[in-house]
């Protein structure tokens, strides 16, 4: 897949990820953000100067997990953008509720 078919499949729910990456088990997903706003846990609250529990909104953005089984926001890069070894990642994202992840 090119990045346009990737994109599209990151907003149907699937996980993707590149043939050229050597990390195992690293992918790409959409968050879907906080369109309703979330309460601040302690680390958002101090990085943003905001009191604990402050209501925010967050728009919709990329996340990827690391090859060490952490997740960081992700921008893609130039030779992303133009990558045509794009592919699916194995299963879809199970959409959670604000309960489930508060």
């Amino acid at each position: 897949m090119d990045f346009g078919q990737a994109l599209s499949a990151l907003k149907s729910g699937s996980k993707v990820s590149r043939s050229g990456w050597n990390g195992k088990g690293m992918y790409v997903v959409l968050q879907k953000g906080y369109p309703d706003g979330i309460g601040a846990n302690a680390n958002t609250a101090e990085a943003l100067g905001v009191d604990e529990g402050t209501v925010l909104v967050f728009r919709p953005y990329l996340t990827m997990r690391t090859v060490d089984g952490e997740f960081v926001p992700w921008v893609a890069s130039q030779t992303d953008l133009l990558a045509e070894d794009w592919l699916l990642a194995g299963g879809i994202v199970r959409p959670t509720t604000d309960k489930e992840n508060p």
